[in-house]
């Protein structure tokens, strides 16, 4: 899709993205999948059928266009479909693997009945309510960390208990009139890594723990850093990797599935933007590959522990056990075992999920000092 010339909205970002996630190897062309565009049905579960045949017959106003900040085209409306139709098709995935993302989405200004600040359809609203209508979920919390209140969603679901929106934002930037999130923690101009990442961690435990939601979604805006467009604050690079480690690690060490959406981002390249958006991918990732690696850790202690009982009542391992110890013991170490301790002692799950962020053991998953 293409914006007038120097339009302010990095819509190439969005492929810029694709191409460094896939270059890099951290995803694979098998793991995308091209989603279909959303359809009617859904969509009027989170927005009015005036504004949705307005979209549909090039009925915006000029005023309307404005207010959005995108001028409306076929191209526009198409895109704005399939971004919605990816975020609810990452849900599905979400709820069956537990964590997955959509290269797009979080557009989050966009209310019932009309859009703003570059956002057209209200994708993780969608997404929800498909899913609340479907009897797939119950509940569901938005954990929005764009530089800009998610004022569309909070206005959506204000009154729908089940679905908890928490925003932590600059207090002095877009939107100038908040609607009312079920917590909104305004940051003032200028907070840099250790203010941001200290509030993060203090409060997002807080809004797992009120919502119990059967599934959550990080916007991983990245118009935090210092020096973006649209955004007033100054975190580093490396700050905003650990927010998003932070998130991912909170939210599945509670074991609910986790939806991982864009939102905003306007550094002063495309390809810079497109970078920093990188890097909650290779957190989820990362994490992913660690979760599978401390499962097989487990796995094989148990196992030894199952033989070890075997030999003591005088029989012997069989078959593929017996293939499969041959293998665990040739790569058994003192350090194999501690961890294994660790990850098979559930008091110690309990004391680490207590705090955030969980660091977990492997060499594919090393810990981030803090900034």
């Amino acid at each position: 899709m293409a914006l007038p010339p120097g339009h302010p909205f990095p819509i190439s970002k969005y492929s810029l993205l694709k191409e460094r996630l896939l270059s890099e190897g951290v995803l694979s062309a098998d793991d995308l999948i091209e989603p279909e565009p959303i359809d009617s049905a859904a969509l009027q579960l989170a927005h009015t059928g005036e504004y949705l045949h307005k979209l549909n017959s090039t009925g915006l106003s000029a005023a309307e266009q404005r207010r959005l900040g995108l001028p409306w085209s076929p191209e526009l409306w198409r895109r704005s479909l399939r971004a919605s139709g990816g975020t609810l098709r990452a849900t599905r995935a979400a709820l069956e693997t537990g964590l997955a993302g959509n290269l797009a989405g979080g557009t989050h200004h966009a209310f019932a009945d009309h859009g703003e600040g570059f956002c057209v359809l209200n994708d993780v609203a969608i997404a929800i309510c498909t899913l609340r209508a479907q009897r797939a979920i119950e509940s569901a919390a938005v954990i929005d960390l764009d530089v800009h209140q998610g004022n569309g969603t909070a206005a959506i679901f204000e009154k729908v208990e089940e679905v908890f929106t928490f925003s932590m934002h600059g207090e002095r930037n877009y939107p100038l009139a908040k609607m009312r999130s079920n917590l909104d923690i305004p940051l003032r101009d200028g907070v840099g890594d250790t203010e941001y990442l200290d509030t993060l961690e203090q409060h997002l435990p807080v809004v797992l723990k009120q919502s119990q939601p059967d599934i959550a979604f990080y916007l991983a805006g990245v118009d935090v850093a210092a020096g973006d467009r649209y955004g007033k604050l100054a975190l580093t690079e490396d700050a905003i990797r650990c927010r998003d480690r932070l998130v991912i690690e909170t939210v599945r060490a509670r074991g609910v599935p986790l939806v991982i959406v864009l939102a905003g981002g306007y550094a002063a390249t495309r390809e810079r933007t497109a970078e920093l958006h990188a890097h909650a991918f290779r957190e989820a990732v990362a994490y992913e590959r660690c979760a599978r690696c401390n499962r097989a850790v487990v796995e094989g202690r148990q196992l030894i522990a199952n033989a070890q009982t075997l030999i003591e009542s005088g029989q012997q391992p069989q078959g593929s056990d017996q293939q499969k110890l041959n293998v665990l013991e040739k790569g058994r170490t003192p350090a194999f075992d501690g961890m294994a301790d660790e990850l098979a002692d559930p008091s110690k799950h309990e004391q680490r999920s207590e705090h955030a962020p969980q660091r977990h053991l492997g060499a594919a998953f090393q810990p981030i000092d803090r900034p």
